[in-house]
């Protein structure tokens, strides 16, 4: 909407028929070596088979919806937490080790 993107739409696969070739190709690709493919999920199938409805969505997250309001094209803009980032400052602090003295130890001494 007005170049933004607003929403995640999906849509998810529930044609029985379709989703076993698959489950069983990934079957087939698990007896191949395949470590992160799936074996065929019948209980899934099952329900899929006595009429799962059409399942699909979308997602509005605030932080978009703020963004399309305040006319940002950035999400960053809007975001209340934005990445943690260092404070660039002209003084670095001391640590306290340096604040009373300590030197450190070689490195010999604390390998014994």
């Amino acid at each position: 909407m007005c170049k933004k993107e607003i929403a995640n739409a999906y849509t998810e696969l529930n044609n029985p028929f379709d989703q076993r070739l698959r489950f069983e190709e990934q079957a087939r690709q698990k007896d191949q070596g395949d470590d992160e493919a799936q074996l065929v999920d019948e209980s899934f199938l099952n329900a899929l088979e006595y009429g799962l409805p059409p399942t699909g969505g979308w997602g509005l997250g605030i932080d978009r919806l703020a963004m399309f309001i305040t006319n940002n094209y950035s999400i960053r803009e809007v975001l209340p937490f934005p990445f943690l980032r260092e404070e660039k400052t002209e003084k670095k602090e001391k640590l306290a080790a340096e604040l009373v003295d300590v030197q450190p130890l070689p490195v010999e001494e604390v390998r014994k």
